[in-house]
């Protein structure tokens, strides 16, 4: 892509939110320059890169599938790239918000907390996109089986181990753990109680990248 194409950046999720609100406040701490540079130019530096935001909410509150906004976007400011900021859940307790998740893949909103919707990338949209994706939630099975393990150690380090919990402690019990846990609806998503403070950490280290990247 040449150094001077167009970006969009979109922040995915629901600010009334915590855990999903990742994307909405990234956001509004991006130096969008698009509008200055089309209606201002002479306050803008020779070489600066048309960059514009949104943050198009989600379907419970639109009722209008995200991509559907987003091609309409694409369609008409035609950019060269598309950048894709979410919140994900994490298949492990140690990620969350001490990781970011770089793909040139697209992402399909929803999927981590099994409200799958209409995926975005390059397929759906016509143009190249990255998607930047923070872990803020697990599900209850994770969780369980996180703690399990955490268990299994423990007996272990004490020298109860057996045979059994040798072999408990080599599987991965999440399916199964899921399994029993779904009837009752008991495969909760849960959150750290300082959730406030890691989405505002994570916000500026997203932000701050996006903007010195551009």
């Amino acid at each position: 892509m040449d150094s001077q194409g167009e970006i969009l950046v979109v922040g995915l999720g629901n600010i009334y939110v915590t855990p999903d609100a990742l994307g909405p406040k990234v956001i509004n701490e991006i130096e969008v320059t698009r509008h200055i540079i089309n209606y201002l130019p002479q306050y803008v530096e020779e070489g600066t890169r048309m960059v514009s935001a949104i943050s198009p909410g989600v379907l419970g509150t639109t009722g209008i599938e995200t991509v559907e906004i987003l091609k309409g976007i694409v369609e008409n400011t035609k950019p060269k790239l598309v950048i894709v900021i979410d919140a994900l859940a994490s298949r492990s307790i140690e990620r969350i918000s001490s990781t970011v998740q770089l793909s040139d893949t697209g992402i399909v909103p929803g999927a981590g907390v099994g409200n799958t919707r209409s995926e975005i990338s390059q397929k759906t949209l016509g143009v190249p996109v990255i998607a930047i994706g923070i872990p803020t939630v697990v599900e209850t099975a994770v969780l369980v089986n996180d703690c399990l393990d955490l268990l299994i150690e423990k007996l272990q380090n004490e020298a109860k181990s057996n045979d059994y919990l040798n072999q408990l402690k080599e599987e991965n019990n999440y399916e199964e753990i899921k399994e029993a846990l779904l009837p009752k609806d008991y495969n909760l998503i849960v959150t750290p109680k300082e959730i406030d403070d890691l989405i505002e950490n994570m916000k500026e280290i997203v932000a701050n990248g996006i903007n010195g990247a551009m």
